[in-house]
């Protein structure tokens, strides 16, 4: 008979910890090394765009509009999306041009107008790092497959300080490490109090990613519609969901440039020059002071205004402007102003990505990186290391292992917090009931009982 407790033992502990890090291992070591070069995103960006600052400027600078016009000849076919706020006089105009869903970011003279440098949005150093990083320049299938690993991370991290924390045996071999016990205890100890150190600041990288994630993020959406009713956020959810976006910028412009659009005096059929409404907003967005870079955008709509952004990296200092093309401001909406939900996320984006409290965020997140590949390699160290010949090495599980009532309702909570985790769970157990049943060999490679299934909590 099946006994019953609240939490599983030991040994199942154990092989929830090693299968979740099998699993996760490749994609830990992945993440952290694309992750930590991500953090000095602002640093690389900057000595990349070197060129274009301090330009040597013989007379004031051409209008803005004058920019974009030339901006926009320079990718045929293409029409205007967004115009950066230069930070400084002598820096090269950036404007960002599309065509459908592909958009080009063109470096603009400022006077001489002569087009310094086009370069497609998506193969930007930093962005290629950014896909990268999130969806294995996969697209969809890669998102999902980067959030998959992140929730089993999670398992993986909660298993491992249930196994690892203290109890009434002293802080050495968790909270420091026992020095002069041998290699088997070095690399156990590395593993243990590595594991210890990074786990919190782990945990939060990996619940703070979620939004992005093409599943998670459109789940969060959709319980936020339900209840809030229908939600614009600051971020898309996964490369679909930032395509799709660019697709109704640039339908919703060239529709305002139409012949239809300027019958009905839309001010973007006008022409671009002496008297544009970008001519008119650019100071007055400047004089707004808004954290850089500062994006201005045309209306894609009729009736509706122009728009200017701060996209800064901080995102609690971003800030959006909504303008007349007479030039008026007609709002402003600060961080502080958004729902609560879109002011958790973005604190949590912005210290995923280091730059909530400037160096020290960075280098914190960058201990975390690599105490993470730290305690990946020390883990594989310790499988091979440990594991019998002609066996994965998983921990053997005990024929009759108790029924952890606590545990399962905390997986179901999992489950329906992170619903990729949830249906990935049930297709490992169906599989463990369904097929390994069937497949003694498999039983014994996997250190399985041979004997009916039971349940893995």
């Amino acid at each position: 008979m099946t006994s019953t407790r609240n939490w599983p033992g030991r040994a199942n502990l154990w092989r929830w910890h090693f299968y979740a890090g099998l699993f996760c291992i490749p994609f830990i070591l992945w993440l952290s090394l694309t992750g930590s070069l991500y953090l000095f995103r602002p640093q690389i960006e900057a000595a990349l765009g070197a060129p274009y600052r301090g330009l040597a400027l013989a007379g004031p600078p051409a209008p803005p509009s004058a920019q974009v016009a030339a901006a926009v000849a320079a990718v045929p076919g293409s029409v205007f999306h967004r115009y950066q706020l230069p930070e400084a006089a002598g820096d090269a105009a950036q404007v960002i041009v599309g065509r459908g869903r592909d958009e080009t970011r063109v470096y603009v003279h400022p006077r001489s107008l002569a087009i310094l440098a086009r370069v497609d949005e998506d193969a930007r150093p930093m962005r290629i790092v950014f896909r990268l990083h999130g969806e294995l320049l996969a697209g969809d299938a890669g998102s999902y497959l980067v959030e998959l690993a992140a929730s089993w991370a999670i398992i993986m991290l909660v298993s491992g300080l249930l196994l690892w924390w203290p109890r009434g045996g002293g802080l050495a071999g968790v909270v420091y490490p026992r020095l002069g016990r041998g290699r088997r205890a070095f690399w156990r100890d590395l593993h243990a109090v590595t594991g210890f150190w990074v786990s919190a600041m782990a945990l939060f990288l990996l619940v703070s990613g979620l939004p992005w994630a093409k599943s998670w993020g459109g789940y969060l959406k959709a319980v936020r519609g339900v209840v809030e009713g229908p939600v614009k956020q600051d971020w898309a959810s996964g490369r679909s969901g930032e395509l799709a976006q660019r697709a109704a910028l640039d339908a919703g412009t060239r529709a305002m440039m139409s012949d239809h659009a300027e019958h009905q005096g839309m001010t973007m059929a006008h022409p671009i020059g002496d008297g544009h409404p970008l001519d008119r907003l650019v100071p007055l967005v400047a004089a707004q002071h808004l954290a850089p870079p500062v994006l201005i955008a045309p209306p894609t709509g009729p009736g509706a205004p122009w728009t200017a952004k701060s996209d800064a990296a901080n995102r609690p200092l971003r800030s959006d402007l909504t303008l007349s093309s007479e030039g008026r401001i007609l709002s402003r909406r600060d961080f502080a102003a958004r729902k609560l939900v879109d002011r958790l996320v973005g604190w949590g984006v912005a210290i995923h990505e280091g730059q909530a409290f400037g160096w020290a965020n960075q280098l914190l997140n960058l201990a975390t990186a690599l105490g993470l590949m730290l305690l990946a390699l020390s883990s594989v160290v310790l499988w091979l290391r440990r594991r019998p010949v002609g066996t994965l090495g998983a921990p053997p599980a005990p024929a009759r292992p108790a029924l952890a009532r606590g545990f399962g309702v905390l997986l179901v909570l999992l489950g329906v917090a992170l619903p990729l985790f949830g249906l990935s769970l049930l297709a490992v157990l169906a599989v463990e009931r369904l097929v390994l049943t069937r497949w003694p060999a498999a039983r014994r490679w996997l250190g399985l009982p041979l004997v009916a299934i039971v349940s893995a909590t």
